[in-house]
């Protein structure tokens, strides 16, 4: 389970940009350089306590965590899954997992029992660490009633707990580490930078989650050119409240932070105005998030009450961003907004570049990452020139190991190319903008409908919060094209308004929606995209056009 899958192994020239280090390398750097400096910052919202770690406080908390790890008989290769919000023990413990070599599985809180019966059993995870309680939730009741279908997990770690089962019970008030020589156990533990040192699921927007693996190299290779595009280094302050469970969460703040010896300020509940409070209190410079938490920042009134001149960058990935909103984004937080487009399979793969104009910031999804290569090809994986949408293809330093225990998935073509799934164009200077999913392709008559720029041209209405459109069976044309919108407060819309918009805008009338549904919210992701396909069957059970 450690070794990568052999089709995965990069090109001859993409090995020169893998860094053939492990995260806790740059964990060890950082104690050793800056012992006393802030590493991590953030408050528990359940307990109300704010912890606040220094580079050797949390170094000596990985190795004793890493070590009662051992001690329980966690292996080399074993799957130690975690389902806990933004807390530093998250970060402490995907460290401690690669000192010892073990999978870390990242899961989100959202979670309930019909996500983890199956993503439990399919890892044939060892251990489990939760939360005792999270936004009035009962998480060890839940594994509980789970654990009879659950052979394979031997331990359940509960932070916040009371009971044997408590996690710093278990790993922190033993010191573990007087108990062995750790600098030999974890010697004898290191994995190779090649080998599996992540687990997470995709997001399921297709309703199928599958098991990515990546290794310190994939990882790092891609954070090491992300940062050094953004500019990003050491003296930067990380806010992350995009969930760890996450791959923007994992990558670009619990690893990124200690890749480059930066602050990491953890936010376990998204609120825009407290997240403007940390961004003054902690001289934030960067931040990552999906296009809600863009939206809600840029919108929320605290603007008026920090001071949040500090924020530097932010990035907006997981969906298409409206461009209404990265000009809005842009004038209300005074910082650059840099769109960039990824997958957990990959990382970040495409971002745009501080200095781009304004055309290439608000119209594409960015250029590829040094080490990264990105292609729009026909239905015969053959490339297509400029401007014609096609299936959009990567490969690259950061292209996953495979999918766990399904690698008939996971195959690229013969020369190590990626299908992503999503449409796209390819622009000028290798820039792409992404167009849509293959699989949420509108078909309106024979006629192909750019869904996602209808969705565009509907987001600039001062009514729009958020929209998407997708296709409803129809018996003459095949299927036609159904808004679902949900609307700013105090804010209404009907079909009438919104038909006479598009018209405004001169957009062919072959493709307006042809229906408008209003929500109250969309359906998500765990990590914020809408999921197209609840919004199908939605659109599936309406009753026919007349």
């Amino acid at each position: 389970m450690n070794t990568p899958p052999a089709a995965w192994t990069p090109q001859p020239w993409a090995e020169a940009y893998w860094p053939d280090r492990l995260l806790t390398d740059h964990l060890d750097e950082a104690a050793a350089r800056h012992p006393d400096k802030v590493a991590v910052t953030g408050r528990n919202s359940m307990s109300g306590a704010t912890t606040t770690l220094s580079w050797r406080q949390l170094r000596r908390r990985v190795d004793r965590i890493a070590a009662g790890l051992a001690a329980l008989g966690v292996e080399p290769g074993a799957v130690v899954a975690c389902q806990l919000p933004n807390w530093w023990e998250f970060v402490a413990l995907h460290l401690a997992c690669v000192r010892i070599g073990a999978l870390t599985n990242p899961l989100m809180p959202i979670f309930r029992q019909r996500e983890l019966r199956y993503m439990l059993a399919f890892a044939k995870a060892r251990v489990l660490v939760v939360p005792r309680s999270f936004r009035g939730f009962d998480y060890p009741a839940m594994v509980d009633a789970l654990r009879p279908e659950l052979p394979e997990l031997h331990h359940l770690l509960v932070v916040g707990g009371s009971g044997s089962d408590a996690f710093d019970k278990v790993l922190l008030e033993r010191r573990w580490e007087d108990e062995c020589d750790t600098a030999q156990l974890f010697a004898q533990r290191r994995p190779s930078p090649n080998a599996a040192v992540q687990l997470l699921y995709t997001s399921g927007t297709t309703g199928e989650p599958k098991g990515a693996l990546h290794s310190s190299n994939t990882l790092l290779s891609i954070l090491q050119q992300y940062a050094r595009r953004l500019g990003l280094g050491g003296d930067d302050v990380i806010l992350m409240a995009s969930p760890m469970g996450h791959q923007a969460g994992f990558m670009y703040g619990l690893m990124m932070a200690p890749m480059l010896g930066a602050k990491l300020v953890l936010q376990d509940i998204w609120e825009p105005s407290e997240a403007a409070r940390l961004i003054e209190d902690e001289g934030v410079t960067y931040t990552k998030g999906s296009t809600p938490f863009l939206a809600d920042l840029a919108d929320t009134p605290a603007l008026e009450r920090h001071d949040i001149g500090t924020l530097r960058t932010f990035v907006s990935s997981g969906a298409p961003i409206p461009r209404v909103l990265v000009a809005r984004a842009t004038h209300r937080l005074g910082a650059r907004i840099v769109s960039a487009w990824g997958m957990t399979e990959t990382g970040s793969v495409t971002t745009t570049v501080p200095g781009d104009a304004d055309d290439r910031v608000f119209g594409t999804d960015g250029v590829a990452l040094p080490g990264m290569e990105v292609r729009v090809v026909d239905g015969h994986d053959r490339p297509l020139p400029h401007g014609q949408e096609g299936r959009l293809q990567c490969r690259g330093i950061g292209n996953f190991l495979g999918y766990f225990m399904r690698p008939e998935l996971s195959q690229p073509t013969a020369d190590g190319w990626f299908d992503t799934g999503d449409l796209a164009l390819m622009l000028e200077g290798g820039y792409i903008r992404i167009t849509g999913r293959a699989k949420d392709i509108l078909i309106r008559g024979g006629e192909n409908v750019p869904v996602v720029e209808v969705e565009n041209a509907l987001y600039r209405h001062p009514a729009v919060r958020e929209v998407a459109i997708v296709g409803m069976p129809d018996a003459r044309l095949g299927e036609r094209a159904c808004a679902f919108v949900t609307l700013q407060p105090g804010h209404a819309l009907d079909f009438a308004t919104l038909v006479a918009f598009l018209e405004a805008q001169h957009m062919a009338r072959q493709y307006f929606p042809e229906r408008l549904e209003l929500l109250e919210q969309m359906p998500r992701t765990a990590s914020g995209k809408i999921q197209k396909y609840q919004l199908r069957e939605l659109a599936r059970a309406l009753p026919p056009l007349g």
